[in-house]
């Protein structure tokens, strides 16, 4: 589902981050430079999300925040808003504004997506690539073991990279309920670091996998064993430390 994401701050470097953030994922990014734009944007694009800062010209995020809260139509659009200030009274004014949730400046686009994602269900962009050609590039990490698909995924993922992971990972799972099949290791054993996008995609990988009954075991190193015990997505996933064992637990 494509998802229509305001950012409305006067920075147009924080607009910047907020719309390279996003830019791996299916939405439609809509900016404004203050308030009364932002306000303006609102009622004509009934975004899905809004990202909006305090501290603006002509009218403050405060303010605008309140004639969206008294409009019908507006009221109940979720609202990410963006702060200099992390002392404790500028933390419980924005908490009495019943926002989503809250970011201190500076920060960074992976903080912002995971806020993003406790209000919207986020999806990777496709690209252009077809069917077809986003089959064949499945060859690329896909293996077989007998009755075994074994997922390979390199040492470093790239951000643009883990979209067409994930792209491929989908369309490998549609192919192996059309054929029948039920077993799948993910080999992340060559991965040497984590971070919050990775651990959204491994989460997006057993819930896929539960959705299409295909049994999925996942093979890592003690490095990655101590990353996902950090997050709590992964803290209690468990992880083979040899192929070979998860190839047995079968």
């Amino acid at each position: 589902m494509s998802y229509k994401i305001l950012t409305v701050d006067d920075s147009k470097t924080i607009r910047m981050i907020v719309k390279k953030a996003f830019a791996a994922f299916d939405c439609e990014l809509v900016e404004a430079e203050n308030g009364v734009d932002g306000l303006a944007a609102a009622v004509r694009e009934k975004p899905d999300l809004i990202i909006l800062d305090i501290t603006m010209p002509v009218m403050t995020g405060v303010e605008m925040l309140g004639k969206l809260r008294s409009e019908p139509e507006l009221k109940d659009i979720p609202v990410i808003m963006l702060t200099a200030e992390s002392g404790r009274d500028s933390v419980m004014q924005i908490v009495k504004l019943g926002v989503k949730d809250y970011i201190v400046k500076p920060f960074k686009g992976e903080q912002l997506i995971e806020r993003a994602q406790k209000v919207l269900k986020l999806e990777p962009k496709r690209g252009d690539k077809s069917e077809e050609e986003i089959a064949a590039l499945g060859d690329r990490y896909f293996s077989a073991d007998g009755d075994i698909q074994v997922f390979s995924v390199p040492a470093k993922v790239s951000r643009t990279q883990l979209t067409e992971l994930e792209g491929v990972f989908k369309t490998r799972l549609s192919e192996m309920a059309k054929s029948g099949g039920n077993k799948l290791i993910a080999d992340l054993s060559r991965l040497s670091a984590v971070d919050m996008s990775l651990i959204q995609t491994v989460v997006g990988m057993i819930d896929k996998c539960q959705s299409a009954k295909v049994h999925l075991r996942l093979v890592g190193n003690s490095v990655l064993t101590g990353e996902f015990k950090k997050f709590h997505e992964t803290s209690t996933i468990p992880l083979h430390p040899a192929y070979e064992q998860a190839r047995a637990s079968f």
